[in-house]
């Protein structure tokens, strides 16, 4: 009997299992981080009840660490921003997931609502400011995890607006 199966020409790929990659544990790629973070954001009930909100500081809390990154949870009173900085040699995942920030560079200014990511790579400066009237909530995965925040003095780019006439 002839056949032009794959499975007969190749044997079943399940039994050949030094043929098969293993399983990740954990990110490795820019894409996989971004799944890390939507995984995150969609389960509610692991991040929220952590939250408080501090109207003299941002408030944070390391929500978990994996090997070479960390994921952070930040909150943002009406007012309160980032400064202008960069994360050092790591690279960043960054999600809304209550809320409205700006984000500011150098060349431009954008609206992020809930749901919205930015990723960046190392040496990537911008300031991350609530200019809304109610408080936000974010959360940030560094890798490498984050072990220095350069502060920069130059000013940056006012956030583009949608304007809705009246």
């Amino acid at each position: 009997m002839n056949s032009n199966s794959d499975l007969q020409i190749a044997g079943d790929i399940l039994e050949v299992q030094h043929l098969l990659q293993p399983a990740r544990e954990h990110p490795a790629t820019v894409a996989e981080f971004v799944g890390l973070a939507r995984t995150i954001a969609a389960d509610r009930a692991q991040w929220a009840p952590l939250v408080r909100y501090d109207t003299t500081t941002r408030w944070y809390h390391r929500l978990r660490t994996g090997p070479g990154y960390e994921v952070w949870l930040l909150s943002w009173v009406p007012g309160q921003g980032s400064g202008l900085h960069d994360h050092g040699p790591s690279s960043g995942v960054l999600t809304v997931l209550e809320g409205r920030l700006t984000e500011r560079t150098e060349r431009a200014g954008r609206a992020l609502g809930s749901g919205a990511q930015r990723v960046f790579a190392p040496g990537y400066a911008h300031e991350v400011v609530n200019d809304s009237f109610e408080p936000a909530v974010s959360l940030h995965i560094y890798y490498p995890g984050l072990t220095e925040m350069p502060m920069h003095a130059a000013q940056c780019a006012p956030a583009a607006v949608d304007v809705v006439p009246a």
